[in-house]
């Protein structure tokens, strides 16, 4: 009987496989592999599955749901508080972060706004039309737009190329991606735009007014 040859299928998106060992030169060299990252689409692979196999964890399901209802009666949003327990602590401190700016921003628009008597909706509504919601609107586009890029990047061999010299400089010549104090002055940027969007928010900065009104 004669067998038939089997491939393993390792995508850029969500592999596991991150790097392979080949002969170069009568040399064995390690390349690391680029792979990305999707959470939600691993998260939902992993329920559909579950589903279609019948070994969906119904048990561990059933008491999420409960937790969810309790969170709900107390006045928690349930889903705020899901998302927190299954995003990594590298991604939901950026939010954490970003939602006490929108705190503070909201903060200062309710004195702002503390002598028209607006109700909750309407004070609701002035918040949500604020210049900082419209600023950080634009940095999820940003990033959604980086993330496709940089999968384009990945695909196209004559891209990936170029994004290798990239990374290659950087390794050597910029100090924020590479080096012991890289994670310490990768807060740099991050610091400048939390700051840019509390500024906008109050309206101190882009706010699109002439000095005076």
């Amino acid at each position: 009987m004669q067998g038939k040859p089997a491939y393993f299928v390792d995508p850029t998106i969500n592999g596991v496989i991150k790097e392979v060992k080949e002969e170069v030169n009568g040399k064995t060299e390690t390349i690391q592999l680029e792979r990305y990252d999707a959470p939600k689409a691993t998260l939902m692979s992993y329920i559909i599955k579950g589903i279609l196999s019948q070994e969906l964890p119904w048990g561990l399901v059933l008491i999420g749901a409960m937790i969810a209802i309790m969170l709900e009666l107390t006045g928690a949003p349930a889903l705020a508080f899901a998302v927190g327990l299954y995003l990594p602590l590298s991604t939901s401190a950026p939010i954490f972060v970003g939602g006490m700016i929108r705190w503070a921003v909201d903060q200062y628009l309710k004195r702002k706004f503390a002598h028209q008597n607006l109700t909750e909706e309407q004070l609701i509504a002035e918040t949500d039309k604020s210049n900082g919601v419209l600023l950080a609107s634009g940095y999820i586009a940003g990033a959604a737009v980086a993330g496709i890029l940089f999968a384009v990047f990945a695909f196209l061999p004559t891209l990936e190329a170029i994004q290798n010299s990239f990374k290659e400089w950087a390794k050597t010549g910029n100090p924020f991606y590479a080096g012991e104090g890289a994670d310490w002055l990768a807060l740099i940027p991050f610091l400048v735009i939390s700051i840019l969007l509390y500024l906008v928010g109050r309206d101190l900065f882009l706010s699109g007014k002439k000095s005076g009104e």
